[in-house]
């Protein structure tokens, strides 16, 4: 489906402005007409995930889904709630709230409205919606999404405490080793210039370096971010092999992994205990992976769940979670709670993936005051060795 902006003409000569999705423009066109309008322009609005526009925060995300639960659960009809929830959004939240609502009042679901905003919501949110809308009650689905992003938003906010420090330390020790290669090294190598000296393998190593980050840093700097800027695109063209050569790696992988097991199991959670078959159910949680590799396994696995094979048996043999999740699976199908076992599992994945990544932290700190420990080292060794290489006169 593509989103179209268009304007159109009523019948009583008024003109109707506003936006719609349709498969492509002549149907956009006939949408309109069957409405009664005259469209008079009609264009596609390209939307997309930029890095220059990034999903807005996991806070910003929650209030949005918190004020449309107690809204819908009030009881007050769906499109009032998105209407009133605007005033409640900020920043690009706000359109977002608009462009949804305008696409329930034109008969679109609430998870449909949503997924059109690609960038905006995770799969773990849309599948609970969607899983909402199925069955279990809207008003439900929303209160459950909206505890996940608040789970999204406290450990965000844990890894940013838990970086700050580092950050500081990372940018002081950045700048301070560029105030000694740029201002301090030159002036010394001007002062053993004119002494004539031979001097150190190392001093020469310090001051060719400083020379060549004087000489070239203007130009290395943005060579260097067009090249990161590359690879980015590269990245994002390559992204399952990416993600698979990530899965590989030793903790980062498992990381990786754990997290997309907690977001998968809770999805299919959730829309496993309404009722919804299982091939559904994996189509759904494929979105919510948030890892291209992962992704992949699952829909390796819904094959072979589509060719007879069980829930467990398929997401075994492609090794698409963690053994944890799939040994509690296994549990809950022989037991037939499915959906309280998978809960648990996303429990036990989020937990181990959180105590991973405060170790990952907790080891940055030390790392980066050994990396400029290192590099002072360096420096003050090179400029003592040229001193003590002067020889009297």
């Amino acid at each position: 489906m593509t989103a179209f902006r268009y304007e159109a003409s009523r019948a009583d000569g008024g003109t109707v402005r506003g936006r719609l999705d349709a498969p492509s423009r002549p149907d956009a066109a006939a949408l309109l007409s069957s409405r009664g309008l005259f469209p008079v322009s009609v264009e596609a609005i390209e939307e997309g995930s930029h890095w220059w526009s990034p999903r807005p925060s996991a806070r910003s995300r929650a209030v949005v889904i918190e004020s449309l639960a107690t809204l819908v659960g009030a009881g007050l009809p769906l499109d009032k709630a998105l209407h009133a929830t605007e005033q409640v959004a900020t920043g690009r939240l706000r359109e977002v709230c608009a462009r949804v609502s305008a696409r329930v009042r034109e008969g679109a679901s609430l998870g449909g409205a949503l997924s059109a905003e690609p960038g905006v919501f995770s799969g773990v949110t849309l599948g609970l919606i969607r899983a909402g809308e199925r069955g279990v009650g809207l008003g439900l689905a929303l209160e459950q999404a909206a505890s996940q992003l608040d789970r999204e938003a406290e450990s965000a906010a844990r890894v940013r405490a838990a970086l700050a420090y580092p950050a500081l330390l990372a940018v002081a020790g950045s700048i301070s080793i560029a105030v000694i290669v740029l201002f301090v090294v030159p002036r010394f190598a001007a002062i053993l210039g004119d002494l004539g000296e031979s001097l150190p393998w190392a001093t020469r190593v310090l001051i060719a370096l400083s020379e060549f980050v004087r000489h070239y840093g203007l130009v290395l700097t943005p060579a260097l971010v067009g090249g990161l800027a590359l690879g980015g695109t590269e990245i994002t063209r390559r992204r399952e092999a990416f993600h698979r050569w990530l899965l590989g790696l030793p903790v980062i992988g498992s990381l990786r992994r754990s997290l997309a097991t907690a977001r998968v199991a809770r999805t299919l959670a959730a829309l496993l205990d309404t009722g919804t078959p299982a091939l559904q159910a994996l189509g759904i949680a494929q979105g919510a992976a948030g890892d291209a590799e992962v992704a992949a396994r699952i829909s390796r696995a819904r094959e072979r769940v589509a060719e007879g094979a069980s829930l467990t048996t398929a997401l075994m043999a492609t090794e698409a979670l963690t053994p944890a999740a799939l040994q509690l699976l296994a549990v809950g199908e022989q037991s037939g709670r499915v959906g309280s076992v998978l809960l648990r599992a996303a429990e036990l994945d989020e937990s181990r993936a959180e105590r991973s990544l405060r170790v990952l932290v907790s080891l940055l700190e030390p790392a980066l005051i050994i990396a400029f420990a290192g590099m002072v080292a360096f420096v003050a060794a090179a400029l003592l060795q040229a001193v003590y290489s002067v020889r009297p006169q």
